[in-house]
């Protein structure tokens, strides 16, 4: 099948709907134990498609896990040096999996390490424009081209500094998230215990 015949498989599959790239004016974002509703900015929207193509490249899943990898991965490709705001999403999904699957995430890191991105504009253009005929043969083109990683201590590093702002960034979403949960629970008549009791989840992986 073709990019775009895989991604509509692959939207359906998930729920995403029908057409390639659109979704709410707010989007789900896993953050710990919580969805937090954050507004679908136009950088993600303009970037999504390729981000949903990394997912069929990688194989990551789109659960929590599966989000953190494929942002690790990303970053291990540089995404945050061709556009910081879609570095900062990466962080958001990657600091959820260094809770659930920290070894996972690091794996993924240096997978992509080894791997490019259909984020620059050359390549998305190539993409649009049918350069590769389907998911087999852009991952040939993206996927671990090189045998090992370069500098390692230095991308190490880099990745230290990664988690060290995912950290961040997610107790700056987490905290406000988890007190309005709490505030609208006990508002709705839930006990102290219910409020604070974690959703039981199935989408880790």
């Amino acid at each position: 099948m073709s990019l775009d015949d895989t991604l509509s498989v692959f939207y359906r599959k998930h729920g995403f709907g029908e057409t390639i790239g659109r979704r709410p004016l707010t989007v789900p974002v896993y953050t710990g134990c919580m969805l937090v509703p954050l507004p679908n900015i136009e950088t993600r929207r303009r970037f999504l498609k390729y981000h949903d193509l990394h997912h069929l490249i990688t194989g990551y899943s789109v659960g929590r896990i599966g989000e953190g990898e494929v942002s690790a991965w990303e970053l291990g490709t540089g995404s945050m040096f061709v556009s910081p705001t879609l570095g900062v999403m990466n962080l958001i999904a990657l600091s959820t999996g260094l809770a659930l699957a920290p070894k996972r995430m690091w794996r993924a890191y240096l997978r992509g390490c080894r791997s490019r991105n259909l984020y620059p504009a050359a390549m998305r253009t190539d993409v649009d424009a049918g350069r590769w005929q389907d998911v087999q043969a852009l991952r040939a083109e993206v996927l671990e081209t090189t045998a090992t990683v370069r500098c390692l201590s230095l991308r190490a590093l880099e990745y230290g500094g990664y988690c060290a702002a995912a950290a961040l960034v997610h107790a700056c979403i987490a905290i406000p998230a988890v007190i309005t949960r709490f505030i609208t629970d006990i508002s709705l008549g839930y006990s102290v215990f219910q409020a604070v009791k974690p959703r039981k989840r199935t989408d880790l992986y």
